[in-house]
């Protein structure tokens, strides 16, 4: 087998109605940190760093449906996540009143959404 010319996701995008609403799934619930070198590309928006990647952010018109998405994130596209600490993640979806279903995978990992609909899976690792 070749060797991969890839090494890496350097960032993924999810598309939300409204950044600072997004900032506060990612930031205060996640607790990600908002890179502020995005430059101003003409719409509104943000980068969030996650390890050596990032999460951006884009305010722009949705194509695809947020209604009637499947309730479990792992039957549906997302962006898988590692973390520390599975218990004190519950904690805090609860706390923010944000659902989740436990991975289907037998791992120690949730699905929830973003409030755009937006599927994460946050894996102990």
């Amino acid at each position: 087998m070749p060797d991969s010319l890839i090494s890496a996701i350097h960032h993924a995008s999810f598309i939300v109605a409204d950044t600072e609403r997004a900032l506060e799934f990612y930031c205060g619930v996640l607790g990600l940190a908002q890179d502020h070198s995005r430059p101003d590309l003409g719409y509104p928006g943000a980068w969030l760093q996650v390890g050596a990647g990032q999460i951006h952010l884009l305010e722009l018109p949705n194509p695809d449906p947020v209604e009637n998405r499947p309730e479990h994130g792992g039957r549906d596209r997302h962006l898988a996540m590692s973390i520390t600490d599975l218990e004190q993640i519950k904690f805090k979806l609860e706390k923010a009143g944000i659902g989740f279903t436990e991975s289907k995978s037998g791992r120690r990992a949730l699905f929830c959404r973003d409030y755009d609909g937006n599927a994460i899976e946050l894996i102990e690792s």
